[in-house]
């Protein structure tokens, strides 16, 4: 068994104190296998938060066979694998179609956050989705007409680059993340925190292009959302896929959401 260490920088939130749900899946996964290319056909690194991700916090990694297991301390953060994937991805919706939604995003919501009461957003310093992040992503997803999906105009930047000039694997898991619980949000459900996420990138995505996010639900299991999201790029080649289990609370539960394995 080898140990080592991964620390996830405070701009990488997602709720005021916790790393990014997506974020922290996309580095947890590279972890496990350095590239998705070197995933078997039709499957994906499979991530599960156990528990909050601390922030500027050397965490440990404990490896075993071809899984892995993070920890701060004696508390379990997350486990990671290779597992199939199945998902049927609904057809790419166009960029101008997104960014006339964008205004209808919970992203621009007045004291929708259960954290903050005097903030923008749903999630307003979040790095995927957040408007009060200072340098975040801007996914800013919001319902589609007549459709159950949510799509998000997404301008990559330059910047972001990786040595490759591509957006960076875990930017691009990011990305993945939020859209599937605003496809909830959309139907009037507000659902817990992520507990899993399965996510594939079948191309890389050039910085600086424009991308669209989809998200859209799948079913739900007692307390659990199950729903998907991808990301397709200025051509329309969809680039990355991902499902997603959002963990809800019955009323008058408290404490963490856990996901049954």
């Amino acid at each position: 068994m080898q140990f080592e260490t991964i620390t996830i920088a405070e701009r990488f939130r997602g709720p005021p104190r916790s790393g990014n749900g997506g974020y922290v899946c996309g580095a947890f996964s590279e972890l496990l296998t350095p590239n998705d290319a070197a995933l078997p056909e039709r499957h994906a690194a499979e991530v599960t938060l156990r528990s909050p991700v601390p922030l500027d916090t050397p965490l440990k990694v404990m490896r075993e066979h071809e899984a892995l297991t993070v920890h701060h301390g004696d508390v379990l953060i997350a486990e990671a694998r290779l597992a199939p994937l199945e998902l049927a991805v609904p057809p790419m919706p166009s960029y101008e179609a997104a960014e006339q939604v964008r205004s209808l995003s919970p992203s621009f919501a007045r004291n929708a956050s259960r954290w903050f009461h005097d903030k923008i957003g749903f999630h307003p310093v979040c790095f995927c989705c957040g408007v009060e992040h200072e340098d975040g992503l801007h996914v800013y997803a919001a319902p589609l007409p007549h459709t159950e999906i949510v799509a998000a105009a997404w301008p990559t930047e330059n910047r972001w680059a990786d040595s490759s000039g591509n957006v960076p694997a875990r930017f691009v898991w990011t990305a993945l993340d939020c859209p599937g619980q605003y496809a909830f949000y959309a139907g009037g459900i507000r659902t817990g925190m992520l507990g899993r996420l399965a996510a594939r990138i079948e191309h890389p995505i050039k910085a600086g292009g424009r991308c669209v996010v989809t998200g859209w639900r799948l079913h739900v299991e007692g307390r659990r959302h199950f729903a998907g999201t991808a990301v397709f790029d200025q051509s329309g080649r969809l680039c990355a896929y991902a499902k997603a289990i959002w963990v809800g609370r019955r009323d008058g539960e408290t404490g963490a959401a856990v996901v049954a394995s």
